[in-house]
């Protein structure tokens, strides 16, 4: 995974920060073409990991890639699944059976011995099974090396205990899309242990690291234990804390941790995208040149 990773969050207004300013983003972004061009300043900061939701709107942005496949011939994306906001409202219009035949890839009724029967039986893994396939179609002829679960999903099925889900997630994604589980949680050391419980080691985590301890389930000094370790390849997210920490000292604690492979941020203006991947990279140069004194 590239060290940088550039987010969502800014192209549909999620703001941890103000609603003033998720607003203004949402003004913003209201055209496609402005989040296109958004991606083509942070590829031209070197940016070539594109991290997003399967939100309606991400289908625009992958057929106008689609259609450039020589600028952006080394641009990847990693789509995050499910969009809760979608499948929640699409239950409360038109029920569980009705969202399945809403949004199953290719025809409903030619998906009845996996999707009907699985339905029917209770056979939830393969419901599943057929809602990745859902979210992926928007992705088709796109570079998606890792595909993850959402936290909202993966955080209810740790709570739940369905453990299974997340096994069955993992081995349907390396199977089908030959692609690599990822998985993003407010509960790192938690998800973890059962990972491993089920078999998969070194597995690709994005869970919130910050030196403000914020939505870090279980708190920051059993993160850093845990990220001691060095038994997942981690993905740092919400690094500022929500608001609460100043940008280079949240990016100096994070790039200075063991064991962090990537560092995931969403921005919205050139200046920001420039001054946050010039900030990573000094510290680590800074801390390269520290281990080599070492």
């Amino acid at each position: 995974m590239e060290r940088i990773i550039f987010g969502d969050n800014q192209f549909f207004a999620v703001n941890h920060i103000s609603d003033e300013k998720s607003r203004a983003q949402s003004i913003k972004f209201k055209d496609d073409s402005a989040i296109i061009k958004t991606l083509d300043v942070a590829i031209a900061a070197g940016i070539n990991t594109f991290m997003c939701t399967t939100h309606d709107r991400i289908a625009n942005i992958c057929e106008i890639i689609r259609k450039d496949p020589v600028k952006y011939q080394d641009f990847k994306i990693y789509p995050c699944m499910p969009y809760a906001h979608k499948y929640a409202n699409a239950v409360t219009e038109m029920g569980i059976a009705g969202t399945l035949k809403q949004y199953v890839p290719g025809n409903f009724l030619g998906s009845i011995l996996k999707g009907g029967v699985a339905y029917i039986s209770k056979d939830y893994i393969s419901i599943m099974e057929l809602m990745i396939d859902a979210e992926m179609k928007m992705f088709k002829g796109i570079n998606t090396p890792v595909i993850f679960i959402q936290n909202v999903m993966t955080d209810l099925l740790l709570g739940l205990g369905m453990d299974e889900f997340l096994i069955g997630f993992a081995n349907y994604v390396r199977q089908k899309y030959n692609a690599e589980p990822g998985f993003i949680t407010m509960n790192l050391p938690k998800l973890l242990d059962v990972l491993e419980k089920g078999g998969i080691s070194n597995p690709i985590i994005c869970a919130s690291i910050n030196k403000a301890n914020f939505r870090m389930s279980g708190g920051k000094e059993l993160y850093e234990k845990v990220l001691s370790e060095g038994r997942c390849r981690v993905i740092a997210m919400q690094v500022l804390g929500g608001g609460a920490i100043p940008a280079s000292e949240a990016l100096e604690y994070v790039s200075n941790l063991p064991n962090v492979e990537s560092i995931l941020f969403g921005a919205s203006s050139k200046q920001n995208i420039e001054n946050t991947v010039d900030t990573i990279r000094f510290y680590d140069q800074q801390r390269k040149e520290e281990v080599i004194m070492q």
